[in-house]
């Protein structure tokens, strides 16, 4: 490679780097006004949002309050893991292992820890080949609590085989799951020895 292409190559590069952090820097700057929808926390406007602001609303720099880091160390994981409350997901972990252990025999289509939602696809039980079932799970808090867990379960029943339609389903069934999915969350709080 000729030096001339050399420098091509990285005067390109520069370029890009160059183009990357502009656009970036856009919102800090005042180009663009950033702010996001996130769910509400309170469980009576579940299903509204409310509006807050974006990433450096607080001034932070471009990079965050922490710069740049390449390599974390014990140390600096041990600050983060404190300051976000020292869990890895925003729901509490024992009714979030709790619900993918009690709808595990549903074929899961997606899975939120950090918003706590659990969707699954539709079953239909090998007993009940007309019907088919499908489930979504709502965890609400961050402590184990019984009000922290809502689970919807949804029916179908086939008219002729090919063509399906809605269907009524008792409401004890989605409370059934609830109680099934608190007792399992109980029974694994209490085998990590976390008994109060």
């Amino acid at each position: 490679m000729a030096v001339s292409d050399r420098r091509w190559t990285a005067l390109g590069g520069a370029t890009v780097l160059a183009a990357s952090l502009a656009v970036a820097a856009c919102d800090r700057l005042g180009g663009v006004d950033v702010q996001a929808d996130y769910p509400s926390d309170d469980p009576a406007t579940i299903g509204t949002y409310e509006t807050r602001p974006g990433p450096n609303a607080a001034g932070e720099s471009l990079f965050g309050g922490d710069g740049i880091v390449l390599f974390g160390g014990a140390e600096y994981d041990a600050a983060r893991a404190a300051a976000a409350g020292g869990a890895g997901i925003g729901v509490n972990a024992f009714l979030w292992r709790a619900t993918l252990d009690t709808l595990s025999f549903l074929p899961l289509t997606a899975a939120d820890p950090f918003g706590g939602v659990i969707i699954t696809d539709w079953y239909a039980p090998p007993a009940a080949p007309g019907e088919r079932f499908k489930a979504t799970a709502y965890i609400l808090e961050r402590a184990l609590r019984a009000d922290g867990v809502r689970v919807a379960v949804f029916r179908q029943v086939s008219d002729d085989g090919a063509n399906w339609r809605d269907a009524p389903i008792d409401d004890s069934v989605a409370s059934a799951l609830e109680n099934t999915i608190l007792t399992r969350a109980r029974q694994l709080r209490i085998g990590t020895g976390q008994v109060r």
